[in-house]
């Protein structure tokens, strides 16, 4: 058995809030993706509320443990990032001093840091910034510093 709703869905073995399958979030259109705002907080989860989609669940201590040593997890969440950075490759949307999938990749960042680990997550952001940068530099500094501090492990004494 799974851990929590969360590590159910990633692992494929159920679904998110709406009874979509990873399989079907991830089959989405590039414009679903950016029309539909309550598949993220399904696919990269954390351990706190999300502003955005309140009732979205929160991930749990175990569903952490689990997911990390869930190898239909861990699978899921590499696709998941993939989709992603397929989309982030495809539209031009994002490009903009700012826009609500800078919150998204913020997120993202953050949930494969910390269920895949940091070279998964690194290697997201790479893709994101050369994305940037071939795109003009149009993000704010302002948003790319969370996504730099996204990248960046807290001190032990700060968590």
């Amino acid at each position: 058995m799974k851990s929590g709703p969360l590590h159910a869905y990633l692992a494929g073995a159920g679904p998110d809030g709406r009874n979509r399958s990873i399989d079907e979030v991830l089959a989405f259109s590039d414009e679903k993706l950016e029309q539909v705002h309550d598949y993220v907080q399904w696919l990269f989860p954390l351990p706190t509320r999300s502003s955005a989609q309140p009732s979205a669940p929160v991930l749990t201590l175990d569903e952490i443990g689990g997911i990390r040593a869930d190898e239909k997890a861990q699978v899921n969440l590499r696709r998941a990032a993939e989709r992603m950075l397929a989309f982030y490759g495809a539209t031009q949307w994002w490009l903009a001093s700012s826009d609500h999938n800078h919150l998204r990749i913020t997120r993202i960042l953050q949930s494969l840091r910390l269920l895949a680990g940091q070279e998964r997550a690194q290697k997201f952001y790479d893709v994101i910034l050369e994305r940037h940068r071939a795109a003009g530099s149009p993000i704010s500094p302002h948003n790319l510093r969370y996504w730099a501090a996204a990248m960046n492990p807290q001190p032990p004494g700060d968590r």
